[in-house]
């Protein structure tokens, strides 16, 4: 559950400090960001 919180507060942070106005560079920073930390998930919290 801080997993999800830390992965939603990331991405608000940087939708308002970096893209406000920019619809599209905001879609792909939040995929992005969502990405990394899936990767993050399934290679280090995910259990066997």
């Amino acid at each position: 559950m801080l997993f999800l919180a830390v992965m939603i507060a990331v991405v608000v942070t940087v939708d308002l400090l970096f893209f406000r106005s920019h619809i599209w560079e905001r879609l792909i920073a939040n995929i992005g960001i969502v990405l990394v930390f899936l990767a993050f998930y399934f290679r280090f919290l995910k259990k066997p």
